[in-house]
């Protein structure tokens, strides 16, 4: 049975799906599992159901995750990963500089350096110094154009963007990464300005970060207008000028407020690089930003098509390399007495000056012209003007040829030899010890000590009255003069008179061989001009805060008195002969009486002219700054000519009036003969018309008499102007033809007696000179 039912081979059980385990255990599944009642199992049983496929283990999504979906699907999630470490990282920065700062509680405002506006009588301005170099405006006061094109070429945005600009920093860096170089900045005008109002011009990270703190402060603290006017008033325009007042008038000769539309483009073309871009430095460039500055007013609106061909024809041509014109001489003098004046300067302040403009234009035209004209030829390449009125204010003074090429104030600063225009104070001394203008003296060779003086033409006239001696310029006279009063006496009036500088007490000191500066000596004749009384030099008459708190005000209108009217006239009268019969022909005014007299020293290195009508008191000089010797030129030559023309000028349009005194000698031996001059060739004086004279003339409140010379204080002592240090200064040799005749210099200090002079003793020639004690 057994054999029956089985076959001869073994069937080894087997489990389809799973691995055989090699502990040969099994297990069985829930499917090989019987369920049911023991008569189902019994009674044919259905076949187990069909047993479903194992699942399939889902592999990766490769299609879904690949292409370009994909990638930029990466791309924008590791953009927003960057962007926010890059937030975290630039807050970072911005709480860790922004602690090294201090607290916004303290930030304020720098004030803006104080300005100096100084003014010419009639309230023009002369100049602004300072740091700055010129005023704040106000947006209102200045040019409209001027914002408009800084707007435009800088900050086109500027009134709507929160003082940073995203799209202009985007703009710019796209920019500069297509050039491949820097070409354009993103800053904004208000950033411009809290760098150059708080940080450094250092380019770095910190900085960066504080100057966008500080442009968000400011937005938040001062309205748009504000900014845009602190930002004009401050930023750095090229050729030390900061701010439009100052470029304005450092680049065209004019105020911020009357800048045209082509100006305000250069103006405004400037910021990107103040310094090569410069009109003064380079036209061309300044002209071709200028286009580009029109342009860009044109495209947001600011102007026309037409008002764009209307301003390419305004831009300038070019701008000097340096401030220009005379006025500035006197700004440069204002600022150097300012401190003495009222101290520190902490504050707007406003100087009033004693300067007409028009007769500081008319005073440096005239000598430019002279020197144009005559200059080359003769060798002589400088000149220097001061016109004083009766008070001693300064009404013009032209320090130099160009103050553009020379800042050296060759009228205030400079010493040099006087030559015979010193004599004046000789023969004023002579007459306060007693002679009169009809004192003879003997015009002939003479010799003291080891000084033999000669005259300028080498030719000698005998007899002559001091009229004379003075109006030929004699220096033999001169000479004998000093000995007769001693040369202390002729320092000491000349001190009296103005003169500041040293004096060497020695006889050469007839012909003019101390050094002095040209506004001393000017000042000093005009004593002579208004009747004996000091003319204090002085150019500043007010000096006020811009609110118009008064700091200083001169007190120049009560001045001593430092000659005897009768001999003020008389000196007078003895001058006029220089202009009409002797050395000054040349400065001769039609319809005026004039006086003065001429100086030349020695190889013509210097020649003066210095004379006074009944207005002012000009004293010229031309020479050269390395004391070349000129070509024969006199005091009566070149500057002559050029105190004529700038006083035929300066006279125009007034009526003439008389000199003090009349023209009349007082104690005049002919009998009160208007006008005695002296003769050419030492004869008897000749006469010329004069107005009369009046005892109210002499009295009026204009000069005042002898009785209220007490009730004069003395004028406030004016600081000398020391000799500048690298101011030109020749040297110091015998004046006016005067010298022995191999040219030596002339000996210091005591040199003769006065007996040397005893053969030439003034003769007295009427018994009115004896009863005057004269």
């Amino acid at each position: 049975m057994a054999g029956r039912g089985r076959s001869g081979d073994r069937i080894e059980p087997s489990f389809s799906g799973r691995p055989a385990r090699d502990d040969d255990e099994f297990s069985l599944d829930a499917d090989d599992r019987v369920v049911g009642s023991r008569s189902s199992r019994r009674g044919g049983s259905k076949p187990p159901p069909e047993r479903p496929a194992p699942r399939r283990r889902r592999e990766p999504r490769e299609r879904e995750s690949g292409g370009l979906f994909g990638f930029m699907r990466r791309v924008i999630y590791w953009c927003v990963v960057l962007f926010i470490w890059a937030g975290i990282g630039v807050a970072g920065l911005v709480l860790y500089y922004g602690s090294r700062m201090p607290s916004a509680s303290t930030w304020a405002i720098p004030e803006r350096p104080p300005n100096v506006k100084i003014t010419a009588v009639d309230g023009s301005v002369i100049a602004n110094r300072g740091a700055t170099g010129g005023e704040a405006l106000s947006l209102e006061n200045m040019s409209p154009y001027i914002p408009e094109a800084v707007i435009a070429i800088e900050d086109r945005r500027f009134y709507s963007h929160f003082g940073v600009d995203p799209l202009g920093l985007g703009r710019a860096v796209v920019t500069n990464f297509t050039a491949g170089h820097m070409v354009q900045g993103g800053s904004t005008l208000t950033q411009q300005l809290a760098k150059n109002l708080f940080l450094s011009p250092e380019r770095t990270l910190e900085r960066k970060v504080q100057e966008v703190l500080l442009a968000l402060w400011l937005e938040q603290k001062y309205t748009k207008d504000q900014i845009l006017a602190m930002y004009l008033n401050r930023v750095f325009f090229g050729s030390n000028a900061y701010g439009v007042e100052a470029a304005s008038r450092r680049y065209f000769n004019k105020s911020a407020r009357d800048v045209n539309l082509g100006e305000a483009a250069v103006l405004a073309g400037l910021l990107k690089a103040p310094s090569r871009l410069s009109p003064a430095r380079d036209a061309d460039a300044a002209n071709a930003r200028a286009q580009l500055v029109l342009a860009a007013m044109r495209e947001q609106g600011f102007i026309t098509d037409s008002e764009v061909k209307t301003a390419m024809s305004q831009t300038p041509a070019s701008a000097k390399s340096y401030w220009s014109g005379a006025g500035h001489y006197v700004a440069d003098m204002v600022m150097d007495e300012l401190p003495g004046l009222i101290g520190d300067v902490k504050e707007d302040v406003i100087v009033d000056t004693t300067i007409d403009k028009s007769l500081e234009k008319k005073a440096e035209h005239s000598l430019v012209d002279v020197l144009d004209k005559e200059g080359g030829k003769l060798d002589a390449s400088q000149a220097a003007l001061v016109s004083i009125d009766g008070t001693g204010a300064i009404r013009a003074l032209v320090g130099g040829r160009d103050y553009a090429a020379s800042q050296f104030n060759r009228a205030v600063k400079a010493k040099r030899q006087p030559g015979s225009s010193f004599k004046p104070f000789v023969y004023a001394a002579a007459l306060e010890k007693g002679l009169t203008p009809f004192s003879v003296f003997n015009d002939a060779p003479i010799r003291i000590g080891d000084w033999t003086p000669e005259n300028y033409e080498k030719k000698y006239n005998g007899e002559v009255t001091l009229a004379t001696a003075l109006a030929k310029s004699l220096n033999t006279v001169a000479a004998q003069l000093v000995m007769y009063d001693g040369p202390d006496q002729v320092i000491k009036l000349a001190h009296r008179l103005g003169i500041e500088s040293e004096l060497q007490p020695n006889a050469s000191i007839a012909l003019g061989t101390s050094e002095v500066s040209l506004m001393e000596l000017t000042a000093s004749y005009a004593a002579f001009m208004n009747g004996g009384y000091k003319a204090t030099p002085h150019v500043i008459r007010r000096v006020t805060t811009a609110e118009g708190k008064v700091l200083y005000e001169n007190t120049y209108d009560s001045p001593p008195r430092v000659l005897s009217e009768q001999i003020a006239a008389q000196m007078d009268t003895m001058m006029m002969g220089v202009i009409e019969n002797g050395t000054g022909k040349s400065a001769k005014i039609p319809g005026w009486q004039a006086a003065g007299k001429t100086g030349t020293t020695q190889n013509s290195r210097d020649a003066l002219f210095v004379g006074f009508t009944s207005n002012l008191t000009t004293g010229v000089w031309f020479g050269n700054d390395d004391g070349k010797p000129m070509k024969k030129v006199t005091g009566g030559g070149l500057p002559a000519k050029a105190w004529k023309e700038f006083m035929v000028a300066a006279h125009k349009g007034l009526s003439p009036a008389p000199l003090f005194g009349n023209g009349q000698l007082i104690g005049d031996p002919n009998n009160g003969q208007p006008m005695a001059q002296a003769a050419p060739d030492g004869g008897q004086p000749v006469t010329a018309e004069a107005p009369p004279s009046t005892i109210g003339g002499i009295i009026s409140g204009v000069f005042g008499g002898n009785d209220n010379a007490n009730r004069y204080p003395q004028a406030p002592v004016r600081q000398p102007s020391a000799t500048s240090g690298n101011g030109p200064v020749p040297p110091a040799d015998i004046a006016e033809g005067g010298g022995s005749g191999d040219g030596n210099r002339v000996p210091p200090g005591d040199i003769g007696s006065p007996q040397t002079t005893s053969s030439v003793q003034p003769r007295r020639t009427t018994l009115l000179d004896l009863i005057m004690g004269q």
